[in-house]
């Protein structure tokens, strides 16, 4: 009898436990609930995202600046639509790592604690992520064995975001000094697609200098010395006044902050995205006040869907010459290391992994080799699978490494080369077949 009451009184204590933690829950402050709900959606986008259209802002920038949030993907491979061209159809890979919690392990994670290569003249890393907080970008890059890494410096899809922690920058500052990475120069933020600058709408554009100037002073904050973003688009209005209001967007900012490289990044050159072509750039920086703080990052991919030939040693000269000429070599600050799933001149911004796409495996060699490289962040974009960019990202920046002194008819390159050519062989057929088809559409109009 008495171990029936005993039950009793402690099941009538628990119900009652239950109810005032009910309570407590329902009488939380709206504010506390909400700041808790926008934290942890917060650290979910700042997983690593391998971008593979054109531009977010050519679309967002005509959205209601009452808007904070794009629609969010709702697959690994997405659609992605460029407003001048809305037919238009582009890829986009994803991947998402949402942030542990203290005590907890991500079972799934893939993680490969490959070394650092020391005394490298080419810093090659990775896109990473500093989910659970920016110093974290710093153990993710070690952990693939990364000389230099890139990074967002908070939500990529979000016009408005929570400040910077001063513990987490102070980790990170830290963290830098303590690993022998320099931030003015091996660190390439990225900066949110949603940013266009050449917006030609006031409120808009004000909220994407907003956004942008948030951006350069968390790098400052940081200690980071670079800070690479998309031109973006003319949205149908003169391409003349919209390079004018980029070169007075980085005037603006230059004025408000100290030190970061504000670098743009060439682009694919689809309908009105700025910067396919080599003069796009060198237009903006023209205008540009003061030359120290612009730059310029090139990708890979980009140039070659943009119509510039890397894959053979004299078509790379011609390209690097022409920048040379057209831009300037003292403005190139980094490159972004990716294949294309797209044949030349394909105007698509679709990122693949080195050595499957059109490019192949040669362009890597010879920018591996190219001494006026030595010293510029060599940052990987290329895809990866859920929870398998560890794997991925580290064994590409050894492949990259090992290229260093390899000439082009050494037995070991052109074995590798072909090992991974015909492991891309189905995916560039897709995208031959895929080009066949859209080529053979009536156009519009």
């Amino acid at each position: 009898m008495f171990a029936a009451m005993a039950r009793t009184t402690r099941a009538a204590a628990a119900a009652a436990a239950n109810k005032k933690k009910q309570q407590e829950e329902e009488e939380k402050p709206k504010c506390e609930k909400k700041d808790e709900e926008e934290e942890e959606e917060e650290e979910e986008d700042l997983g690593v995202s391998v971008h593979n259209t054109q531009t977010f802002a050519a679309g967002e920038s005509q959205a209601s600046t009452t808007s904070t949030t794009p629609p969010p993907p709702t697959s690994k491979k997405r659609k992605a639509v460029i407003v001048e061209e809305e037919e238009e159809e582009e890829e986009t890979k994803v991947v998402k790592k949402k942030a542990l919690g203290k005590g907890q392990k991500n079972k799934n994670k893939v993680m490969i604690p490959a070394a650092r290569t020391p005394g490298m003249k080419m810093f090659v890393g990775a896109h990473v992520s500093m989910a659970g907080g920016v110093q974290n970008a710093i153990t993710n890059s070690l952990n693939i064995g990364g000389n230099a890494f890139a990074l967002f410096l908070k939500s990529q899809r979000k016009w408005v975001s929570p400040d910077m922690k001063e513990a987490d920058a102070k980790a990170f500052r830290e963290g830098c000094e303590k690993n022998g990475i320099d931030p003015k120069k091996h660190i390439l933020p990225h900066g949110s697609y949603l940013i266009n600058l050449a917006n030609g709408d006031p409120a808009k554009a004000q909220q994407a200098y907003d956004c942008f100037l948030d951006d350069l002073k968390r790098c400052e904050r940081l200690g980071i010395g670079l800070y690479n973003f998309h031109p973006g688009s003319t949205l149908g209005l003169s391409r003349t006044a919209s390079l004018k209001r980029i070169a007075q967007a980085l005037n603006k900012a230059h004025s408000e902050t100290e030190f970061c490289i504000t670098v743009l990044e060439n682009m694919a050159g689809a309908g009105n995205v700025i910067g396919g072509a080599f003069e796009d750039l060198r237009d903006i920086i023209a205008q540009v006040e003061d030359k120290n703080r612009v730059g310029v990052c090139l990708d890979t991919c980009h140039l070659f869907a943009a119509g510039h030939d890397i894959r053979t040693q004299k078509s790379y000269n011609t390209v690097m010459s022409s920048f040379d000429r057209i831009i300037g070599r003292k403005y190139l600050c980094a490159l972004h290391l990716n294949d294309s799933k797209t044949a030349l001149s394909s105007k698509r911004d679709l990122h693949q992994n080195i050595g499957l796409g059109f490019l192949g495996l040669e362009p890597f060699r010879l920018i591996m080799n190219d001494e006026r490289l030595q010293g510029l962040p060599l940052i990987l974009e290329t895809p990866t699978g859920d929870g398998e960019e560890g794997k991925t990202w580290a064994e590409e920046i050894k492949l990259l490494e090992s290229l260093v002194g390899m000439d082009g008819d050494d037995s070991v390159f052109l074995a590798k080369a072909k090992e991974l050519a015909e492991r891309g062989v189905a995916d560039r057929g897709a995208a031959g077949i895929a080009a066949k088809k859209k080529a053979a559409k009536p156009k519009k109009g």
